[in-house]
């Protein structure tokens, strides 16, 4: 029987840091993960020799000094993660009821670039960039000294709202639908999530942004082997179906081959309602079971992964949001007639020749309810009607990228799809959930989970502890490892500095 110091359930981004960290710091490692490719959201897939990315598409903040270039740096990642920057004079293009703005690279270009649309709100977008930064820098889940839950709920920036924020800010709507343009990148609620979340996000694009080259599984693979250098296991296609307690704390889980695992401790690096469903113990009461298994979850999406022609469209070097309208809430209200009310376009990093693209992925909203006929078959299995549902599905898109790129069709050569499914099969999420729980301002105690469970040697990790992405899952794994590794050590090591380029 094998035995660990501690067991992670899930090997998503979250489950991967903490067993870096923890290796590092002398605990025996095993990770254990249900699909045969590790990496939760970092996962890819090759069809023809290309390589899609399915779920992180491009980081933030990587510039030497800034937040991320010190995570990687702590993580060994910069010798095996290849970046490319986007345009700096605009990263991000937004289409707005047919008129278009662009987001710049760096503050002061932030401000310039959104001034030529807003000359007379000059004022304004100064006030933002210092709110986002002000709230990015001060904020719990970012802040050296990362603060107990009960003071995190309390904090400004998590009980306002961003629509109170952006009413406090301008009275200019156009303004306010353009500075949260990019809300999909948090499937963003106007009236429920937190001003925190899209401080976060803003701020950590706007110092500068980049498209990871050749595929998101250079992070996976670099994490998996120095988790193994540090005498770690990485285990694939080996489903948990249990985890099992006694009457005071987890004892061991059990794999769906039936083996058992024993270890001291417990990360659940899987959507707390799926760790919950692997658990029958008294130690887990009902008042909590309930409010885990009933939170509010994030909408789903449906996603076209599309090769090019060779050498026939330009590689755009900058991300694309399309708004129908000029509103960009509600988005994920849409009803069968007017679906997609918006989508992201964005090429990947050619490999060969930089003038021209060779994949681009699309994404747009999709509710659950629109494939929940379908939610008790696997993948591969679901059937002919399944297939049309994602043909229909598929068409209407690309006949909305025609109408934004006229003749781009005529230059798609494959197009490869998948659904709240397929996202909910790879990644474990609930209902296929893009960022896990939604952060509700009006409710910050029962929609920000803590790291600990009722079960005293379980813990949580990933998007679901505090906030999502890469910034938020990393910090997840700092709060989670906190409990094996001193707090402040691996704070400042972190986040603060350049992290040690070697492994200790």
């Amino acid at each position: 029987m094998k035995k660990y110091d501690i067991v992670i359930i899930g090997s998503g981004l979250g489950g991967l840091i903490c067993g870096y960290i923890l290796g590092k710091n002398g605990y025996k490692v095993g990770i254990f993960e249900k699909q045969n490719q590790p990496g939760g959201c970092l996962q890819t897939f090759v069809r023809k020799g290309i390589t899609f990315d399915t779920g992180m598409h491009y980081v933030g903040s990587m510039e030497p000094g800034q937040l991320l270039y010190n995570i990687f740096s702590y993580l060994n990642l910069h010798d095996n993660v290849r970046l490319h920057r986007l345009d700096k004079a605009g990263f991000e293009h937004i289409s707005l009821n047919g008129k278009e703005y662009r987001f710049a690279m760096g503050y002061e270009n932030f401000v310039e670039t959104l001034a030529q649309s807003f000359p007379k709100e000059r004022t304004t977008l100064i006030k933002y960039v210092s709110d986002i930064k002000k709230f990015a820098t001060s904020s719990p889940i970012f802040n050296r000294e990362i603060l107990a839950l009960n003071e995190f709920y309390s904090h400004e920036a998590v009980k306002t709202g961003i629509g109170e924020y952006l009413d406090s800010l301008t009275g200019n709507k156009e303004l306010q639908n353009v500075l949260s343009s990019t809300n999909m990148l948090y499937a963003g609620n106007r009236d429920k999530t937190p001003l925190y979340i899209h401080a976060l996000i803003n701020n950590f694009y706007i110092q500068s942004a980049w498209r990871i080259v050749g595929g998101a599984n250079s992070i996976t693979n670099s994490l998996c082997n120095s988790i193994q250098r540090f005498g770690g296991e990485v285990f694939t296609g080996t489903e948990v179906n249990t985890i099992n307690c006694n009457t005071s704390k987890a004892t061991s889980i059990t794999l769906a081959n039936g083996e058992i695992i024993e270890a001291k401790y417990f990360i659940s690096n899987t959507h707390p309602a799926v760790t919950l469903n692997m658990l029958d113990s008294s130690l887990i009461k009902k008042i909590y079971r309930e409010r885990i298994m009933n939170v509010e979850n994030t909408i789903s999406n449906f996603v076209l992964y599309i090769e090019f022609k060779p050498d026939t469209v330009p590689y755009a070097n900058f991300n694309f949001y399309k708004y129908k309208s000029d509103n960009v809430w509600g988005c994920s209200s849409y009803t069968s007639n007017d679906w997609p009310r918006n989508y992201i376009f964005m090429h990947q990093v050619p490999l060969k020749n930089m003038r021209f693209a060779e994949s681009g992925v699309l994404i747009s909203y999709m509710k659950f309810d629109e494939v929940i006929k379908w939610s008790d078959t696997y993948l591969g299995k679901r059937g002919p009607d399944y297939k049309l549902f994602k043909e229909a599905k598929k068409e209407i898109l690309l006949r909305q990228l025609e109408n934004d790129f006229p003749g781009i069709r005529n230059n798609i050569k494959e197009v490869y799809s998948s659904s709240p499914l397929t996202l909910r099969d790879y990644t474990g999420t609930k209902n296929g959930s893009m960022y896990g729980i939604l952060k509700d301002k009006n409710y910050p105690e029962r929609t920000l989970i803590s790291h600990h469970t009722k079960v005293p040697n379980l813990f949580f990790t990933g998007q679901n502890i505090n906030s999502h992405g890469i910034l938020g899952v990393a910090v997840s794994a700092v709060i989670t490892s906190s409990e094996f590794v001193e707090l402040k050590r691996v704070v400042n090591d972190f986040f603060y500095t350049d992290g040690g380029r070697s492994e200790k």
